[in-house]
């Protein structure tokens, strides 16, 4: 099994079309698109120099399961994630790609990040404590660091490129940017999405804290693209450990991570610090015993 830490494609030779704070792109024809999750890890919107091993591949193996879950509510962007199907022009790397690749429709990207909280954590709970509200919607009095929410509300953020930091808005400003129909539909959408996964994961014995989507348009309809229901863009809190009020010491995401880095005396600016192996070694861990939990699998890398 090939478990060696992959944070770039420069073994490719090839350009990418795009590089993200994970993933890397590069343009297959007129249409597709190849696209590698590699085991790079960003926090507050940095990437850190220590990859995490196998990251990309829990990554892209559970996106693959929701993906497929969740296809009656929208589709989205998956053409196939078949060793087989790989490009001659990467059939070279195949065992460095095995698992941590998708071929998918080119889709013109919405610059939204659709989040949804179902629960007041992160940025969120910060904003409350300062105005009772997130994104401008208004909350009720009283509530707790993990409260749960009266219902689940969307949150959108920008979408900034790499170094810079994505920033809440109102839905009001999503309108204004991309016109009130559209706004709707991809708020409309992200909630549907997010019940649905957030009823599975409780019968799997875990609370969908919160969650943020991407989406794309192919032919002016709207796709679900990049990666869904990960512990990169979702938390994820054991059902049995859980009490608002606290932080959730048996989270299975960057929360992890995020609660070491504001120990440090770090600008969350880059460059970023170096990680401790523990704990590199432990978000490994915890994005494998997720994937585990959510897919009833146990997390290997198909080497056939």
């Amino acid at each position: 099994m090939n478990t060696s830490v992959i944070t770039d494609t420069d073994f490719l030779h090839q350009p990418a079309k795009y590089k993200g704070k994970v993933r890397e792109i590069y343009a297959i024809g007129a249409d597709e698109l190849l696209i590698i999750a590699t085991d790079r890890l960003s926090a507050f919107d940095v990437v850190f120099p220590n990859g995490i091993p196998d990251k990309g591949r829990v990554l892209n193996q559970l996106s693959l399961f929701w993906f497929n879950l969740l296809a009656d509510i929208i589709p989205n962007h998956i053409v196939s994630a078949d060793i087989n199907d790989l490009p001659p022009l990467f059939r070279q790397f195949e065992d460095k790609l095995r698992g941590r690749f998708v071929l998918a429709v080119k889709a013109k990207r919405i610059d939204v990040e659709c989040v949804v909280r179902g629960y007041l954590a992160g940025s969120g709970w910060k904003e409350y404590q300062e105005s009772q509200t997130v994104c401008g919607v208004k909350l009720p009095a009283g509530l707790q660091l993990a409260s749960k929410l009266p219902e689940p509300i969307f949150t959108p953020a920008t979408k900034e490129e790499v170094g810079e930091h994505d920033i809440n808005v109102s839905f009001d400003y999503v309108a204004n940017e991309i016109g009130l129909e559209l706004a709707t539909k991809l708020k409309n959408t992200s909630i549907a999405i997010y019940n649905e996964a957030a009823k599975y994961a409780e019968s799997r014995g875990v609370i969908l804290a919160d969650t943020k989507f991407e989406f794309g348009l192919v032919n002016d309809d709207l796709i679900l693209i990049d990666e869904i229901l990960t512990p990169d863009s979702s938390r994820f809190w054991q059902v049995k450990d859980y009490e608002p009020g606290k932080i959730q010491s048996s989270s299975f995401d960057k929360q992890y991570i995020r609660d070491y880095l504001e120990t440090l005396d770090w600008n969350k600016q880059p460059p970023a610090p170096q990680l401790p192996m523990n704990l590199v070694k432990e978000t490994s861990r915890r994005y494998k015993e997720i994937f585990s939990i959510l897919t009833g699998n146990d997390f290997v890398i198909d080497e056939s």
